[in-house]
């Protein structure tokens, strides 16, 4: 078994990078299909700033033996309430859009994906290399997000999970969770979303 342990993302290009490819990986291509293949650059410029859901500020990688494995993303709904599209678009330059364009063909996922109740804490991404999938990694940043939603005073945890993603909707089922609401199909990656919600 080896050991693994949950760190705070860094604030610099490695790890804005590293965020964007799990990133995309968590969203079965979302964010490739909704900025580009230029994604892993944008999402990492957009993750150095602060205030925003995909800032540093709300991400955590999981090391196994020293090496990054894994990532998570989540804030509480008071952080998502808070938070700004400036970053993204900024990143994106000339690509935001694109990146409006994508979200008004896609209106009805995102806009279910949007709303974060209070109480709940969201985990936005969760994704886990290939190559340690089954050795514990994917169960350590859950374990850490709801220690990190119980911290916050949250009541629920809450994500989205693709409906056609029966390997990951299973391993949240085994974690406790059930499926609460279904979104609206749309032309993007996944094509609809189940919400899931842990009572903490």
């Amino acid at each position: 078994m080896s050991d693994v342990t949950v760190r705070p993302a860094r604030r610099d290009v490695e790890d804005g990078e590293r965020f964007a490819r799990y990133f995309d990986v968590a969203g079965d291509g979302l964010m490739r299909w909704m900025v580009g293949r230029r994604f892993v650059s944008i999402i990492g410029k957009a993750y150095l700033e602060s205030g925003h859901d995909l800032s540093y500020e709300h991400v955590w990688f999981a090391e196994s033996d020293g090496v990054v494995a894994g990532m998570m993303s989540g804030y509480s709904a008071a952080e998502h309430e808070r938070s700004k599209d400036g970053p993204l678009f900024r990143a994106a330059g000339l690509r935001a859009i694109q990146v409006v364009a994508t979200w008004l063909l896609a209106r009805p996922i995102f806009s279910f994906m949007d709303r974060v109740p209070e109480g709940d804490w969201y985990l936005q991404a969760v994704a886990v290399d290939e190559a340690h999938r089954g050795a514990g990694i994917g169960s350590a940043l859950l374990d850490h997000a709801e220690n990190l939603a119980a911290g916050d005073g949250a009541s629920r945890l809450a994500l989205d999970v693709a409906v056609d993603n029966e390997a990951a909707r299973r391993l949240y089922e085994r974690r406790g969770m059930t499926i609460e609401a279904t979104s609206s199909s749309a032309s993007v990656p996944g094509g609809a979303v189940h919400r899931m919600t842990k009572t903490l």
